[in-house]
């Protein structure tokens, strides 16, 4: 059988994998299925699944490949990572459970109103869909070069089948199901991880500490950057790892509605504490792999010059390590992929759902409530389908580099939102309120100019994904300006 075949046949039976999964946790799947997963998931199913969604198709592909460029660096972000989920533990956690809340975005209007509310919500479902949906772009790049292309299917059309199918197995259960089929997806991705791993070693025939010494020698095992006016200075990398898991897991609708399918808090802090510990190793692992895809391609004389970053390993999987890792490969492609997309179709229906339309005011009848979010559930597909279309005329930079970017646009707000509300007793009055979405544009534009003439302005320095933290400051400035003391709020 040719091996395009092959690997369209495993991709098939994964499928009906998930169809299967689908099945089992929907039964009798109602709204509060769909939107809680009735608060009763086993925090160590949450953990492991969390690990797919927080990976995806990017750091699959990207952070392997960005060695190239970057060498070990990224460590620096995946130490900030640890910080960032104890942030998330004991101060972001305890606040979700002792609210009862179903999006996170409605602490925001409990805080500050409706404008508040919105914003932080509106913000959240901009930055889901462009950074979700250049995460699945990236799984049907590879698919449409390696398989696709070869039998004349367009893009388009491998785009489609791809959403349909996440739309499909989400469309009933939600959370629920995404929280059992992300367990699913985390155990392929993690065996594509160290077979392709063992695959390499066992054809390079070096021991672990000869293929050290040869990355060393080849200028691939740096790890902490020491000058500081580049954008991976390490302890910029280290912020910035800190500040990317507080405002993309904790202060993410789509991260948080998983961690709040527990029982309870004890036992959603269980969840984050085994998930950061595995997802530092993971990171490891895909740090290590780059370092050896490269010595592979340097042993065997491939040519990565001219190669996009994100290229260098399906290239090496699919043209030089044999079938068999070729198969390993997509399948833990796809997974990740999936595991990222489908937790965001349904974290955007429920955003849109409790946090735009206010569903539980706006239509009484559960009947009537399921009709409506189904509707929405397609059209946020459907959105989600075209970015992805639109997006494919321009990859052109690891993603990774360009997720983190929207991220550090479109996040910055809400942790200047949430920080102002966390950390001080300040309130804004009803006739300043609508200021509130001015500021939340106003912050990243002006980091945009920052970003763009940083060098003139700062001595030499350029902006990482540090710029985050500087738009949530801008932010929070913004937010000071308009408020008032709570005693001197009707002044």
């Amino acid at each position: 059988m040719e091996m395009r075949t092959l690997i369209f046949s495993f991709f098939v039976l994964y499928t009906l994998l998930l169809f299967v999964i689908m099945w089992l946790t929907s039964k009798k799947a109602t709204n509060k299925t769909y939107f809680t997963g009735n608060r009763q998931s086993p925090w160590f199913v949450v953990a492991y699944g969390m690990i797919g969604a927080s990976l995806s198709g990017v750091t699959f592909m990207s952070v392997p490949g960005d060695v190239k460029t970057t060498q070990f660096t990224y460590f620096g972000i995946v130490l900030g990572y640890i910080l960032g989920y104890l942030t998330i533990a004991y101060i972001l956690l305890p606040l979700y459970y002792k609210l009862q809340l179903t999006s996170i975005y409605e602490y925001l209007g409990q805080r500050f109103g409706n404008e508040a509310h919105k914003t932080g919500s509106a913000l959240f479902i901009l930055s889901r869909l462009l950074g979700s949906a250049l995460r699945m772009y990236l799984v049907i790049y590879v698919l449409q070069i390696f398989i696709f292309d070869a039998w004349d299917i367009p893009s388009w059309v491998t785009a489609s089948i791809m959403i349909i199918i996440i739309l499909l197995y989400t469309f009933r259960g939600g959370i629920k199901t995404v929280v059992w089929t992300d367990t699913l997806q985390t155990t392929f991705l993690l065996t594509a991880l160290v077979i392709t791993i063992i695959v390499i070693f066992r054809d390079l025939k070096m021991g672990p500490g000869e293929i050290w010494q040869t990355m060393e020698a080849q200028g691939y095992t740096k790890v902490f950057e020491t000058d500081w006016h580049k954008a991976n200075y390490f302890l910029k990398q280290i912020l910035s790892g800190m500040f990317i898991t507080i405002v993309m897991t904790g202060l993410d609708q789509d991260m948080m509605q998983k961690n709040l399918t527990c029982k309870n808090l004890r036992q959603a802090q269980y969840n984050i504490f085994s998930f950061t510990g595995i997802l530092v190793c993971v990171n490891v692992l895909f740090l290590l792999l780059g370092g050896l895809l490269l010595v592979y391609a340097n042993s065997k004389g491939i040519c990565l010059t001219d190669m996009p970053t994100d290229r260098i390993y399906p290239e090496i999987a699919f043209n030089y390590l044999g079938p068999f890792a070729a198969i390993v490969f997509v399948i833990g492609l796809i997974s990740a992929g999936y595991s990222s997309a489908d937790g965001t179709l349904t974290a955007l229906t429920t955003s849109i759902c409790y946090d735009i339309i206010r569903i539980e005011n706006y239509v009484k009848d559960e009947h009537k409530q399921m009709i409506l979010r189904r509707m929405i559930h397609i059209a946020v597909a459907m959105v989600f389908l075209a970015i992805i279309i639109i997006f494919s005329n321009y990859h052109n930079d690891a993603l990774i580099r360009i997720i983190f970017t929207i991220a550090s646009y479109t996040y910055g707000p809400i942790l200047g939102l949430f920080t102002f509300g966390l950390y001080t007793k300040r309130e804004i009055a009803l006739n300043r309120r609508w200021l509130i979405p001015f500021i939340a544009i106003l912050a990243p534009v002006c980091c945009y100019f920052l970003s763009t003439y940083s060098k003139e302005l700062f001595w030499g320095y350029t902006f990482g994904f540090e710029l985050l933290i500087v738009n949530g400051i801008l932010t929070y400035l913004g937010l000071l300006c308009i408020s008032a003391r709570q005693k001197e709020k009707n002044d």
